[in-house]
């Protein structure tokens, strides 16, 4: 179809898309392998090019993305609402969720499917050849049978359709067969419920639900085509599921189908139900498409939309169409009603008017309104208020739902016992849905006049009235509760607002207004509030300001509301809530929130607020004040910043709690504080209380020091006293403590003294027993304590001993000290105290007292004897006190009293205490003190034997030790430099202690010691003392090895001569050793392995072992391969051969290596030697080796090699008996390295034998054999392959097998390119252009053939371009193609490319720029396509230059998207208006500016007066005074009687009116000046034909301006000069006017008849009774409202119609007239 035909057709058709251009193949679009289940997804199971099967889904909803899956399936269909596919192979059937990735559920059916579908989203149908299933996919239940096939339903007949009604009650199962007529159609319809079967003969139908026209329950249809023999086609429409004896019947309907002549034997395969209107579409085998109204079966189109068939359809949800499916070609055609048409093609194609209304109406469908109008008039003449109520309510797009129908319903008169018209057909409004605004509002207003609001209540709840503001207006006047519903509804925030507030409803009022976002004036609201109910404007304002989002209200402008009133409980109220998230900006609130109850008599309110903190941001120094003068002279302290004002306050704190003042102080600053305390200090004693409690509380943020000097300086001991008892036990400050032992002190409180000095830790000692000194208490027991806890025993005793209080010190060694009897017997003997009072003294205080630091004061003192008695007395008690025996030792060691026998005896005195008494007195005593300790004084041993020359007793000791770590010590003194300490004491080891001793473990601890040390030398020295001067360690095995290991590290001269003369060691360990990189005694590790190979009683095996380490010697450390080779003739053993050979082959020495290897028959190195002699290229020695080692060895790296030896050695007889034979090489390996090599010979065998045809094709490249290539290409058929061989016979110029391989190529697109500039690199583009040719048949051709052809068409054959653009465009990447024609300069070629594509814009440009290329039928059709308006311009000034003549065509196809005014410009600028005005004339229509004045300007200059008068009175928008200016100027008459008329039209009488005087144009002076209704003008001109004398035109213009003439001006003029001839017939008219109007003045004030009182009486109880029945101002008498049109005079001016003046019509006046 044609664009035009198909904007007529009652059907809107397209291509949706193609799957055969998507990449579906063709073969497999079609029934059972191809389905469409909705208008989502079309599923076609296919295979690809390699034969491999795959599931194509294409998604129609997301752009026709096109997604294959892997698939082996002959069936697939997909869920019509989620990605659920159901798959079938054979007769087993799966389904899966793709989405999730999991299958669902299988089954495998006993019978073949011969067709499925999804029969609703979770059931699939099956059907069989004996009967129909349904399969849930829900749960694990098998396949259902619903019922069995019928008979007529054989095995002949090919199953095309299964439907379920959509209750589900009901089956539709339709097939196919051959007759002998031709394809029979049979239909088996299914009850589920009753389970019977009826067979219908027709090949398709569906079940659709519709409301028939008369009833208001919906019914379930059958909509069936039916074919008898040798009958029409008909469609059957039936309702099913109902009783036919049912009220109403059922619904049935048939119509005649009309089945195109020329298809005969066609028959329907497909019918689908428009998922939005009523109709049913259905599609034959051959094409042609069908639409039915349900309704009444009626056809109502019939056309042919495809050749092929349509064998699979789907309802589309989107248009309300159907989606088709093309055999073959893959179309997927979309389908769907033309709303705007379908009417018009009924009432013009169909002429059956009454359908096209019918469907109208039932649709809401355009097109039928004239003839909706015309039936409604008929029905409003024939007063069928019913009918036409009906009509009106049904009538498509609501044409008939104004206000014109109301009003004409309302002019028909009620009749009796009926209700009126209007009402009448508001109620058939009301029945069939919902009325509109207009309506809403007319039906309201007779309801509320009669008092039943009621009723529009329950149509407000039934939604059958349209909300709107008018309406709530109407309604808010009697309840305000339902104008309210209706505002809210209307969405009308103001006026539902307004309702909140009338109502009291505050908070939904905030919460409605916040949420439609709606400013409201809440000021004005709320002090309107306030009069009516200030407790609920407290309400409403607290909803205001703490509304979501922030406050609604100024609370600022809130606060003045109410203290306007005076209302400070109220505002208080408010403001508490409005403040209480206490923000900043709010200070100034708050401040007055508190000053208004300070001020206001309300105090206690403000003290509250402030006691809940509920505010911190007020000015806190005035409300300070505030509170001072109110009486709150807490609240003021705990304002007031300044200290002044706090002292003043803090006058009155006999009214203040004391718990206040307290808890005051925290705030204070130390300092105020302090000053604080002072004043109140200052003021007497009766704040001494609670200075000294504060001083307690804030003891820690005042300090103790600043509250000890208040006191002191006020000299209160007793606060003081008071005070530092309350905190000196958790004191921590030494001045605390003493000043309240001064202070009880001095108030006599000597037991607080003696507990503080007893219990306390923190004083000062030294001062407090200064005090204590000075103070002389009578009791000394606190300085006592002082002096015990201190340490102050001395100054105690001295103090005590010079006060003659000798009893004070008794009782303290006694009993409170024993300890420090010590301290005291010292200090006694010091101040020269009786030695008999000490004694008595120790004796009284016995075994308490520490005998170690009383021996130290003592001895001290020289007076150690005065204690040997009381010492003795000790030990003789059986004391094993340490410190007693240290002292009785001393005492006898001072004595000499057998000190020697006392240190070795005495088991309880500390050797390094006598030790350390003995080293000056005798260092001997000192040695065997410090022995006796069992090492715990090694170290003081060590140094007093060293620094005495001891060193025979240390080196026994040492030996006798044997303590490695005391070894270490002592040989580890003075190491980096000799010392002669260290020297002594070795030798007396070597010498005097060694040899002494006959314990094995001191031998070997004393040599770990020498070897730990590293004093290797004289390890060595003392080794062989021991073993070759003979010893009983001579033979010692551990020492042997010691010997020669501390040789091999220090002395490597002597090692060969140990190996030599010892035997006892372990050989192989030590040469190991010698071996070693740190030492390189390879030589004495060789001699030793051979040394101990030849020891009798050794194996066989362990003298191999020692050989082959011989042998490792010889080759890794001394690098003496020929020594090493003698070595191995010599002991033949194959383990020697092999390290040789290893060490060979590292030196290089390939061809050695390989015999030695031989020899060894070692072939586990075979890598290396592979690598090595590769790395030679010493294949010949490599291809022996292998040989051996393939005796033993199967690797694939061996074989590999040797089969690559065999190809470097060029032994093609071994090469192919060894690839013939069984290995395990990796032939491919091999054959890709010869083949990189060049070895090409080798690598043909090798690729043939494994049959890799792609290398082989390469080969026979290399080797010059293109058509055994050619052939090896054929069959390794890769891409890669193609190219090379392709390469190589185009460069060897073999173009026709280079043609074969390039058609392998092209197919594939991402090679294309590369083939091209091979063949242009050899400067051969005609033989490339053969082969794209050749290609253009090719079963895989792509667009990039056809485009990569066009391209070279372009650049070497243009002659052929245009032909292949033409008939393959389509197929093309049209950018490529037009960049090559662009760089060729084929402009023609390019412009066809741009205007197929779609690129109208880009086309039109070209044709401009390239004159060349210019078609102006193809210009035309371009331009008025671009979308580009700049384009359109370029185009006029294109042919304003080269094509003028052909100007105004062009103009005219682009009328509808010019801008004219811009147009004419671009003419003006140009200067060919004169050119272009049929252009011009053509869009004057529009009315435009610049169109009519160049218009108006053409004409003028043309003199053409009559159509600028016809244009100028057509036409009014351009600058009319302008062309006025101009016209009146011009020296024809008649263009200066246009300027008048100008002039006149825009109400410059007095202009228009000179002009006409000037050219005596008075019939237009006349009318200009009657116009005007200007009186003074009209008098101007009586004037002036007065003044020349012209008395016809004098009675003229009486007659015209009757209503403005002055009746005493103008009989003055005629009197004056003579014209009351004239003059008379205006008076008699006047006279007579005026007459008439008195007499209708007295009519109308004249007193009403007795009988006129009662018939208005009458009409007013029949207005009570019945209401008014006008309700509309235009229905009422004539006049009411406005004038008697019978008035209107000239121009609508007051007075009398001309036939009534008795004057002449014309010929009256001559002349200018």
């Amino acid at each position: 179809f044609t664009c035009t035909a198909m904007a007529q057709l009652p059907i809107l058709f397209s291509e949706k898309l193609n799957l055969a251009t998507l990449g579906v193949n063709p073969d497999f679009i079609k029934n059972v392998t191809c389905s469409m289940e909705s208008d989502k997804m079309v599923v076609v199971c296919e295979k690809n090019a390699q034969g491999q099967a795959q599931i194509c889904m294409v998604d129609m909803e997301n752009g026709n993305t096109v997604d294959r899956k892997s698939m082996a399936a002959e069936a697939a269909i997909m869920n019509p609402l989620s990605k659920i596919i159901a798959l079938r192979a054979g007769q087993t059937l799966q389904i899966f969720n793709l989405e999730l990735k999991a299958r669902m559920k299988n089954y495998n059916m006993p019978e073949p499917i011969t067709f499925w579908r999804w029969a609703t989203p979770s059931i699939i149908a099956l059907v069989t050849a004996t009967g129909v299933y349904h399969w849930s996919i829900e749960g694990d239940s098998a396949p259902a049978k619903v019922f069995d096939r019928n008979a007529a339903l054989g095995a002949g007949t090919q199953v095309i359709n299964y439907q379920i009604s959509p209750d589900g009650k009901w089956c539709l199962l339709g097939g196919i067969s051959q007759g002998a007529g031709g394809i029979v159609g049979t239909m088996q319809l299914y009850s589920t419920a009753k389970r019977i079967s009826q067979v219908l003969h027709g090949h398709s139908g569906t079940f659709a639900t519709i409301t028939p026209e008369g009833r208001a329950d919906p019914a379930q249809v059958l909509v069936f085509q039916q074919k008898k023999p040798e009958e029409a086609h008909q469609l059957f429409v039936m309702e099913i599921g109902k009783d036919k004896d049912s009220p109403g019947g059922i619904f049935r309907t048939n119509q005649a189908i009309p089945m195109p002549q020329e298809a005969p034997n066609d028959f329907p395969v497909t019918m689908q139900k428009s998922p939005k209107h009523d109709v049913v579409f259905m599609i034959t085998k051959m094409g042609y498409l069908f639409m039915f109204d349900i309704h009444t079966a009626r056809p109502l189109y019939r056309g042919r939309i495809s050749t092929d068939t349509v064998f699979v359809s789907t309802p589309h949800s989107a248009t309300g169409g159907i989606l088709g499916v093309t055999m073959k070609k893959g179309q997927v055609l979309q389908i769907q009603m033309n709303e705007e048409t379908l009417v018009s093609y009924i009432m013009n194609t169909l002429r059956d008017n009454q359908l096209a209304i019918s469907l109208a109406g039932r649709m809401n469908l355009p097109g039928a309104e004239q003839l909706y109008l015309a039936e409604f008039d008929r029905l409003m003449a024939s007063q069928d208020v019913t009918g036409a109520a009906k009509l009106a309510a049904k009538a498509p797009q609501g044409i008939l739902r104004n206000t014109q129908t109301i009003q004409r319903f309302q002019q028909i008169p009620a009749q009796p016992g009926q209700p009126q018209p209007v009402f009448q057909y508001f109620t058939t409004l009301l029945a069939a849905g919902k009325l509109n605004a207009m309506e809403s509002i007319e039906l309201a207003r007779p309801v509320l006049q009669q008092g039943r609001a009621n009723l529009l209540t329950k149509w407000l709840q039934d939604d059958k009235l349209e909300c709107s503001e008018q309406l709530g207006d109407l309604l808010a006047t009697t309840d305000l509760e339902m104008a309210l519903s209706v505002y809210l509804r209307a969405n009308v925030p103001e006026k539902a607002i307004n309702c909140f507030a009338q109502r009291g409803e505050f908070d939904k009022l905030v919460a409605y207004a916040a949420k439609v976002g709606f400013r409201c004036d809440y000021g004005t609201m709320l002090q309107q509030l306030m009069h009516q109910n200030p407790q609920g404007a407290v309400e409403f304002a607290k909803k205001l300001a703490s509304a979501e989002g922030g406050p609604l209200i100024d609370i600022q402008a809130a606060t003045d509301v109410f203290m306007s009133m005076n209302r400070v409980q109220e505002c208080t109220a408010f403001l508490l809530e409005a403040l209480k998230e206490n923000k900043q900006n709010q200070a100034a609130l708050q401040t007055k929130l508190l000053e208004m109850n300070l001020l206001g008599g309300s105090p206690q309110v403000a003290d509250a607020i402030m006691q809940n903190n509920m505010f911190s941001h007020y000015d806190r120094q005035y409300i300070a004040k505030l509170c001072e003068k109110a009486g709150l002279f807490q609240r003021a302290a705990e304002h007031f910043t300044e200290l002044s004002d706090i002292k003043r306050v803090m006058a009155n704190t006999h009214n203040m709690n004391p718990e206040f003042v307290m808890g005051f102080f925290a705030n204070l600053s130390g300092e105020h504080a302090i000053e604080l305390l002072r004043e109140l200090l200052g003021r007497g004693p009766s704040n001494l209380q609670l200075v000294v409690q504060i001083c307690q509380k804030y003891n820690d943020q005042l300090g103790a020091e600043k509250c000890i000097k208040v006191f002191e300086d006020f000299k209160s001991n007793e606060g003081l006293y008071y005070y530092l008892g309350a905190i000196v036990n958790s004191s921590q400050e030494a001045e605390v403590h003493f000043k309240y032992i001064e202070a009880a002190s001095k108030l006599g409180q000597f037991k607080e003294v003696e507990r503080v000095c007893r219990d306390s830790t923190v004083y000062d000692a030294s001062k407090v027993k200064s005090f204590l000194m000075d103070a002389k208490l009578a009791d000394p027991r606190p300085l006592i304590h002082v002096c015990d806890r201190n340490d102050f025993i001395e100054e105690m005793t001295a103090y005590l001993y010079s006060n003659n209080l000798l009893k004070y010190i008794e009782v303290y060694v006694q009993k409170v000290s024993p300890q420090k009897t010590p301290q005291v017997v010292g200090k006694l003997l010091e101040l020269d105290c009786n030695e008999d009072f000490v004694r008595g003294l120790l004796n009284s205080v016995g075994q308490a007292c520490p005998v170690d630091e009383l021996v130290e004061q003592v001895e001290r003192r020289n007076r150690l004897r005065l204690l040997q008695p009381w010492l003795e007395a000790r030990v003789a008690t059986g004391n094993t006190e340490a410190s007693t025996h240290n002292a009785i030792g001393k005492i006898y060691i001072t004595l000499n009293r057998d000190p020697v026998q006392f240190l070795n005896n005495n088991q309880f005195y500390e050797p390094a205490v006598l030790g350390k008494y003995c080293e000056k007195l005798d260092p001997s005593l000192a040695f065997l003190a410090y022995k006796k300790a069992g090492g715990a004084c090694d170290e003081d041993l060590l140094r007093v034997t060293t620094e005495n020359g001891l060193f025979k007793d240390q080196a026994r000791y040492l030996v006798e030790k044997q303590d490695l770590e005391l070894w270490a010590v002592v040989l580890a003194i003075g190491e980096g430099e000799e010392d002669p300490n260290k020297r002594s004491l070795i030798d007396q080891v070597v010498q005097t202690a060694l040899p002494e001793t006959k314990n094995p473990d001191e031998v070997s601890t004393t040599v770990k010691a020498f070897l730990a040390a590293e004093l290797s030398l004289e390890l060595i020295e003392l080794l062989d003392r021991i073993i070759l001067q003979g010893s009983e360690f001579s033979n010692n095995k551990n020492l042997q090895n010691l010997l020669i290991l501390t040789a091999v590290k220090c002395d490597q001269d002597r090692v060969m001569e140990y190996i030599n003369r010892l035997d006892n060691f372990d050989g192989p360990e030590i040469a190991k050793i010698a071996a070693n990189e740190q030492y390189m005694l390879y030589e004495e590790a060789y001699v030793i392995y051979n040394k101990f190979a030849k020891v009798d009683g050794i194996s066989e095996e362990e003298k191999n072992g020692l050989y082959v380490m011989g042998v490792e010697v010889l080759v890794d450390k001394m690098k003496a391969l020929d020594r090493a080779k003698e070595f191995c003739e010599r002991v033949s053993v194959d383990e020697c051969w092999s390290k040789l050979a290893a060490a060979q082959l590292i030196e290089g020495m390939i061809h050695d290596a390989i015999a030695s290897y031989c020899k060894a028959k070692d072939a586990s190195n075979y890598t290396a030697v592979i690598a090595a002699a590769e790395a030679e290229s010493n294949y010949e020695d490599l291809v022996t080796y292998l040989v051996m080692a393939r005796k033993d060895v199967k690797e694939n790296e061996l074989d590999t090699a040797l089969i690559y030896s065999y190809a470097k050695t060029g032994a093609t007889a071994d090469l192919e008996q060894m690839v013939s034979s069984p290995n395990v090489a990796n032939i491919m390996e091999i054959g890709e390295r010869c083949f990189l090599e060049g070895l090409f010979d080798a690598a043909k065998l090798l690729f043939e034998s494994i049959n890799n045809n792609a290398k082989l094709a390469l080969c026979y490249v290399n080797l010059g054999a293109y058509r055994e290539a050619v052939d090896a290409a054929t069959k390794a058929n890769a891409i890669s392959t193609w190219k090379e061989v392709n390469i190589a016979c185009v460069k060897d110029g073999e173009f026709r097998l280079a043609a074969m391989c390039g058609l392998h190529i092209i197919v594939h697109p991402d090679h294309l390119e590369e083939l091209i500039s091979t063949y242009e690199g050899v400067g051969q583009p005609l033989e490339l252009i053969t082969v794209m040719e050749q290609g253009l048949g090719l079963e895989g051709a792509h667009a990039g053939i056809f485009t990569e052809l066009g391209v070279l068409y372009s650049k070497y054959n243009p002659d052929k371009l245009m032909e292949h653009i033409k008939i393959f465009w389509s197929r093309m990447n049209v950018p490529k193609l037009l960049r090559a024609c662009e760089t060729a300069l084929l402009w023609d070629e390019t412009v066809y490319l741009y205007k197929e594509d779609g690129q109208h814009d880009s086309a039109v440009k070209v044709m401009i720029d390239h004159a060349t290329c210019f078609k102006h039928d193809l210009f035309l059709d371009c331009v008025q396509k671009a979308r580009n308006q700049e384009v359109h311009y370029k185009s006029i000034t294109f042919y304003l230059e080269q094509h003028p003549m052909l100007l105004v065509r062009m103009l005219q196809v682009l009328t509808p998207t010019l801008d004219h005014a811009r147009a004419v410009h671009m003419f003006r600028k140009a200067d060919a208006l004169d050119l272009v005005m049929p252009y011009l004339k053509s869009v004057q229509k529009e009315n435009l500016t610049a169109v009519n004045e160049a218009i108006n300007e053409m004409l003028t200059d043309d003199e053409d007066y009559e159509a600028l008068r016809t244009s100028i009175d057509d036409y009014d928008n351009f600058d009319q005074i302008a062309l006025a200016q101009k016209l009146e100027k011009h020296e024809l008459l008649e263009f200066r009687r246009i300027a008048a008329f100008v002039y006149k039209k825009n109400k410059r009488w007095s202009q228009s009116m000179n002009l006409s005087k000037q050219d005596k144009m008075y019939k237009d002076a006349i009318a200009t000046s009657a116009a005007s209704n200007d009186p003074a003008l009209v008098e101007e001109l009586m004037r002036f034909f007065v003044s020349v004398q012209d008395k016809e035109c004098f009675c003229a213009m009486l007659y015209t301006c009757n209503s403005l003439v002055k009746p005493d001006v103008a009989i003055e003029l005629a009197w004056r000069n003579g014209y009351t001839d004239y003059a008379m017939p205006y008076l008699i008219q006047y006279v007579s006017y005026i007459s008439d109007k008195v007499a209708e003045i007295d009519a109308r004030t004249a007193p009403k008849k007795e009988a006129e009182l009662q018939n208005d009486a009458a009409a007013a109880a029949a207005n009570m009774m019945y209401g008014d029945q006008t309700m509309m101002i235009t229905n009422g008498p004539a006049g009411y409202g406005g004038m008697d049109p019978s008035y209107g005079g000239v121009n609508g001016q007051m007075g009398m119609p001309p036939q009534q003046m008795g004057m002449p019509q014309q010929g009256m006046m001559g002349g200018g007239m």
